[in-house]
């Protein structure tokens, strides 16, 4: 399986995605349905493209409050662990990835930290955990990705789905 490291590009502020565009890659990358396998192909295809990265990250997969994945390649830290369990709750309360929301914050003139009134060492509206939505149904957990600046964590969980999903249909 070949896959292009340039999808994941550096973070630059001029490559950081509009909201429109955010919100359509959620609409977009939805699931007929969400099963343990398709869990550990997913999680599995994200660390097939960590390695090749050689990227030290953290992987997760929640779904209804069960983990179906975990990965911690080298490099990654405990601390990766900790922003998962953050970014992730920030997709289970609001239903949207946690770089979006971070984004709408942000939109708005504020942070996330300062308007959300949740606290920060429980929540993180930064980049890389996705919703894992079903179609007709909604969201039904989060895949999320810790160890790279924010914006490439977004990416490359957006990748993943992207390439997941393409086999799927």
């Amino acid at each position: 399986m070949t896959h292009n490291p340039e999808l994941t590009p550096k973070f630059h502020p001029e490559l950081t995605p509009a909201l429109e565009e955010l919100e359509a890659q959620e609409r977009r990358l939805a699931f007929r349905q969400f099963t343990h396998d398709d869990a550990w192909a997913l999680g599995s295809l994200l660390v097939e493209l960590a390695r090749e990265r050689q990227a030290p990250v953290a992987i997760d997969i929640h779904r209804a409050g069960q983990q179906l994945f975990h990965a911690a390649l080298p490099g990654s830290t405990p601390d990766n662990d900790a922003w998962i369990a953050r970014k992730r709750r920030v997709v289970e309360r609001y239903g949207s990835s946690s770089y979006l929301v971070g984004a709408r914050f942000r939109a708005k003139g504020t942070t996330f930290e300062e308007s959300s009134r949740l606290d920060p060492d429980t929540y993180a509206a930064h980049g890389g955990s996705f919703p894992l939505t079903v179609e007709g149904v909604g969201v039904i957990g989060a895949v999320t990705v810790s160890g790279l600046p924010q914006l490439q964590d977004h990416r490359f969980v957006v990748e993943a789905l992207e390439e997941f999903l393409g086999k799927e249909r």
